[in-house]
């Protein structure tokens, strides 16, 4: 029971990380130590998971499955996405840039602690590093597109963004944000609870999650230290996107006749205050970005101290 209680609280920190744009919860799940265990478990769903759920052999599909251990993580995961999405639309409404430095801090240490698991950088690990940075940043700088509420583009944002979820350092919720459909799918369905939305994104988020898996394992086991380098990078390159200051330079009305960022860019914070004639609470940014690396200190002093407690 503990060890479920302390994936449920993993799960927490994904789906959390996950409604932030930018933010992705399968840098979580490699920071908690749970990534890899993540992808082999969705891997399991095989033939031989079929065959023993189809035949009544519950217990042997739930152990085949490592499903208890799904339940645990997911669960927490659905829980917070649920509940932080009406949180988070809160906080971005009136403290952006807090936000932002927060989830800037912790994606700069996740650099540094997920970057030292790589056993020997090598020049292949080092061309994987600086290839996944400028993906990502290429990423980031691509213009979104409009918001659709058709089932199938649904079901494809989906497919997409869950597999960016499990990648560490690629936000399923920014994939979103460049697919037209962040707030229709992290906030309004999820604040109105609306399955005609929800329904096939989850759909298609279970497919995603299904067929990726297996690639990923495969690659996660044969090629660990550049598997490692090119999700490093990708979260090195995240960093563009929180960057807390920013300037909208154009806007979109969405469904509900509401003015919504289109696209952003990113500003220095002594131009903040000219341009947007809004404090660019300096001080206040700096000391959520030392919290922000902070979490992730603590969280990696914690995972030490269980790794050497169970050994």
């Amino acid at each position: 029971m503990k060890d479920y209680l302390l994936n449920f609280t993993k799960g927490l920190a994904m789906g959390a990380a996950n409604v932030i744009p930018g933010v992705s919860g399968g840098t979580i799940a490699l920071i908690t130590g749970i990534f890899q265990k993540i992808i082999d478990s969705f891997k399991s769903f095989d033939i031989t998971a079929l065959r023993l759920f189809f035949t009544g052999k519950f217990k042997e599909f739930a152990k085949h499955t490592n499903l208890y251990f799904l339940i645990s993580v997911f669960l927490g995961a659905v829980i917070s996405i649920l509940s932080f999405a009406k949180v988070l639309s809160f906080l971005f409404d009136n403290y952006p840039i807090h936000v932002w430095s927060y989830f800037f801090g912790l994606i700069l240490a996740s650099v540094f602690y997920v970057g030292k698991t790589i056993d020997k950088w090598s020049f292949s690990t080092i061309i994987f590093f600086i290839l996944g940075t400028a993906i990502a940043i290429f990423i980031s700088i691509l213009n979104p597109a409009k918001e659709n509420d058709s089932i199938l583009y649904l079901f494809i944002c989906g497919v997409i963004a869950a597999c960016s979820m499990i990648l560490p350092g690629l936000s399923g919720s920014f994939i979103l944000i460049l697919l037209g459909n962040y707030h229709l799918v992290m906030i309004d369905s999820v604040i109105n609870f609306d399955m005609y939305v929800l329904l096939p994104v989850v759909f298609g988020a279970g497919f995603g999650l299904l067929a990726f898996s297996y690639f990923l394992s495969w690659i996660y086991k044969k090629y660990r230290n550049q598997t490692i380098a090119i999700l490093t990078g990708f979260i090195l390159g995240s960093l563009s996107i929180l960057w807390p200051w920013k300037q909208t330079i154009s806007t979109y009305i969405d469904r509900h006749g509401i003015v919504k960022p289109f696209i952003q860019k990113n500003i220095l914070p002594n131009n903040y205050l000219d341009i947007t004639n809004n404090d660019p609470h300096i001080m206040a940014a700096i000391i959520f970005v030392i919290l922000g690396f902070l979490t992730i200190f603590i969280l990696e002093k914690l995972a030490q101290a269980k790794s050497k407690t169970t050994n």
